[in-house]
């Protein structure tokens, strides 16, 4: 399907994107990571009309999905197309509606968690904000998913690598918390859980004590 010389037009940390054609592309993992599981909860919660791309086929290492057009919010941001209060109301709001997805299993207490969802994560269409990049999808505590994505808000407020985007961070990590459930019981887990992550450097783990400080400060009174 795509070439073996072909290069991506797209990359992450872990996967890269080829273009099939205006309406789908392939995103594999390069370390052979397999996406049915990933695909499976993706389809899920098209069915409850949440918006996320949709999933063609599946083989492996490989799906293919549906070709989104628009910047990261990241990029509206950093573009001044979006503030950095609307773009914490925005993620708050994609959290509500995805929690608000009963998970496949039926559990009682258990959501859908997205477990990576942050501006890079989320594509801003004609049609609306889409989510992507579900390998992180399990069932779990709502608390938790809401402290995953405060710690990694607050990873970017406090790294001098991410200097043009962590004021802006701020501001939307406390409006975040203001309009989220109180992530205060899933945060020691997904503290863990974010130490845990073999694609993050020795720098970003040492941020990891400074990030659960400035959560806890930011958290409404």
């Amino acid at each position: 399907m795509i070439p073996a010389d072909a290069e991506p037009f797209a990359s992450g940390r872990d996967a890269d994107v080829y273009s099939i054609d205006d309406s789908w592309v392939l995103r594999r993992y390069r370390n052979g990571h397999l996406v049915r599981d990933e695909a499976d909860f993706m389809r899920w919660v098209a069915k409850y009309d949440y918006p996320v791309p949709a999933v063609r086929q599946v083989d492996g290492a490989d799906m293919v999905i549906q070709r989104l057009t628009g910047p990261t919010l990241a990029d509206a941001a950093l573009a001044g197309d979006i503030t950095a209060i609307e773009l914490g109301r925005l993620h708050a709001d994609l959290h509500r509606r995805l929690h608000a997805i009963p998970p496949p299993s039926g559990t009682r207490g258990l959501v859908v968690m997205h477990g990576d969802l942050h501006p890079y994560n989320v594509i801003q269409t004609p049609d609306g904000p889409v989510v992507i990049d579900w390998r992180n999808a399990e069932e779990g505590p709502p608390e938790f998913d809401i402290a995953m994505t405060a710690i990694i808000f607050a990873q970017v407020a406090l790294d001098p690598a991410w200097a043009t985007l962590s004021p802006l961070l701020r501001e939307s990590l406390a409006t975040y918390l203001a309009h989220s459930i109180d992530p205060t019981p899933g945060l020691d887990a997904a503290l863990a859980s974010r130490s845990r992550n073999i694609t993050l450097t020795p720098e970003e783990l040492a941020l990891l004590p400074a990030q659960a400080e400035l959560i806890r400060s930011l958290l409404p009174q």
